[in-house]
Order: C-alpha cells, then sequence, then structure tokens
C-alpha cells in the first residue's frame, strides 16, 4: 500500500507540490494525470526516496520512506520518465548486474533475466546492447527491472510514452495481473484513454495540489455525451432552436456541438427540418476521461 500523507515541495520560489495526500490499496490501480509541470514526477520521485519532501511523508506498507528508506524501498518497483540506459552493455549482462544488488545470486540472476525479459518482450534482444534500444525498449527493460525483487508496489512514470500499441496493451495486462495478485500501482499518463482503460481511480493534479480524485465510473457518470449536428447554413435562429434542447458548447462553423440534450434526438432534427433547415449529419459522441479532466482544471483555475 502506498500511502501519501501532506506532502509539499519545493525549488527555489516554485512550489511544486502543495500538501499532496491520497493512497493506492493493494489490488488497486490509480491513475495520476495532470498537464506538464503539474507535479506528478516530483511526486513519484518523493515515493520512491529519491528526493525528499519539504513537509509531510510517504510510507509504503507502513514504513516511511524518509525515515525507514532502506526498508520502505524493498516493497517498491518503479519505471522512470525517460530510463537512461545508454551503455555499452548487453540486455542480460546489465540485468544480472542490477540484480546483485538484491542478493541475487549470478545463477538465478540470469534465469530471473531470461524470465522476466522474456516476459516484457525482449526475449530476442538478451545480447543487445542497451546503448542501441530505442525508447519503448528501454521502457520495457525497465519494466523488467522493477520487478527483480517481486514488490508489492509499483509506480510508474509516463511509462506508456514511447511504447507502441503492442507495448500498450502488454502494460495494460500486467497492470490487471498486478491488481489480481494484491499489489498497488500508481502511474502518471498523458494518454488519457489508456488511464480511463487501465485505471480503478483517477488522481488529478493541477499546479501543485490534488484538485479531485474519482473512480472510473464516477468519471463515467460526469463524461456526458455530446451530440453533433452539421447544418449548412447555421444562423442565430437555427441556434435557437437547439438552445430548447440543451447547452451549446460549441460552434464550428457549419457544426454545432450541444450537451445536456432533454428530448429525444428524433424531435430535435424534426424541429430544424420543419424550420426549412438541412441535417446533414447527427451524430452522438461519446464524452471521454480527457473531457472531464479539461473541465476539472478549468474549474481549478
Amino acid at each position: 500500500m502506498i500511502e501519501i500523507d501532506g506532502i509539499s515541495k519545493s525549488f527555489g520560489s516554485l512550489k511544486a507540490l502543495d500538501r499532496v495526500s491520497f493512497s493506492v490499496k493493494n489490488g488497486e490501480i490509480v491513475g495520476y494525470v495532470g498537464l506538464n509541470g503539474a507535479g506528478k514526477t516530483t511526486t513519484i520521485r518523493i515515493c520512491i526516496g529519491v528526493l525528499n519532501p519539504d513537509s509531510g511523508d510517504v510510507k509504503i506498507n507502513g514504513y516511511s520512506i524518509t525515515y525507514e528508506k532502506r526498508i520502505a524501498s524493498r516493497y517498491i518497483g518503479w519505471v522512470p520518465e525517460l530510463p537512461i540506459f545508454e551503455l555499452d552493455e548487453k540486455a542480460l549482462n546489465y540485468f544480472v548486474y542490477l540484480a546483485g544488488y538484491y542478493g541475487i545470486s549470478y545463477t538465478e540472476a540470469r534465469s530471473l533475466g531470461r524470465k522476466l525479459l522474456e516476459e516484457v518482450g525482449l526475449g530476442n534482444a538478451l545480447n543487445m546492447k542497451l546503448k542501441n534500444f530505442s525508447l519503448g525498449m528501454k521502457k520495457r527493460f525497465a519494466l523488467a527491472v522493477s520487478m527483480i525483487n517481486n514488490p508489492s508496489n509499483f509506480l510508474f512514470d509516463e511509462v506508456l510514452n514511447g511504447l507502441d500499441p503492442q507495448g500498450i496493451a502488454f502494460f495494460r495486462e500486467l497492470t490487471k495481473r498486478f491488481k489480481k495478485e494484491n499489489r498497488a500501482v500508481l502511474f502518471s499518463s498523458h494518454i488519457l484513454k489508456e488511464v480511463e482503460d487501465i485505471a480503478d481511480k483517477v488522481v488529478f493534479i493541477h499546479r501543485g495540489r490534488i484538485v479531485k480524485i474519482m473512480t472510473i465510473d464516477e468519471i463515467k457518470s460526469m463524461a456526458k455525451p455530446k451530440f453533433i449536428i452539421k447544418i449548412p447554413s447555421i444562423d442565430e435562429r437555427a441556434i435557437d432552436i437547439l438552445k430548447k434542447y440543451g447547452d451549446i458548447i460549441n460552434i464550428d462553423r457549419d457544426t454545432i456541438h450541444i450537451e445536456n440534450i432533454s428530448r429525444d434526438i428524433s424531435e430535435i432534427v424534426e424541429d430544424l427540418v420543419k424550420k426549412g433547415y438541412r441535417v446533414e449529419e447527427f451524430k452522438k459522441e461519446e464524452a471521454s476521461l480527457e473531457d472531464v479532466f479539461f473541465k476539472i482544471i478549468g474549474e481549478a483555475k
């Protein structure tokens, strides 16, 4: 379990985090979203003990990352946003080297390395030098490394960035497996569609502050569908007609976006046609986590 309790962090005059608090329970996958510079990476770096908070603390399985770092770190698997593996070392050899820090014997480390590197899709790159890995391959290698000590908590910083669709699908299945194994997973991402597909809960951060924490079910109930209506000649009269049925959120040349529709769709089309308008298109567009995200960020400003 990951418990983040009132952590704050400043860099000079910049307040990067301001009393950030939330938790990730065992068997829970939490997505951490916010604009660039919102404080996601700083939060994760404090959680793993790379940075110390100015105030507050993080507990990993009940152990303070500030005061009991050596013990707390045993229960953490971490993938940074930009894994730096520019080494003139073969993947399996370097994996074995890193496994040594966990007290794993050479023979056991080679066996574990083959197993985990195969699992993350690098089975054919065991003898390839890390400096020749693509960003996606480095992310996969970092995923394998994060599992060396079989931790009960995982922290992934923009892990989806650089992964191809196959890699994203693999990560989705991996997190589902971790959930079944009762592990806690916190991952930040700007690929909001994937957050929606992977997470149980989403934590929204803006300018260093937590502005909302919602389950995916709560997000879906908040994400109201929009309707797109295409009329060749939009005028004030057409807009007035549509205002009777819902809230107009955008007008783009011959296209109107409307939400919170209170009547049957066919009634709207019929009313427009009766008034002499030619409706070229009328379709429903499901709202997404991205829509909710920008609504929440807008309210937080």
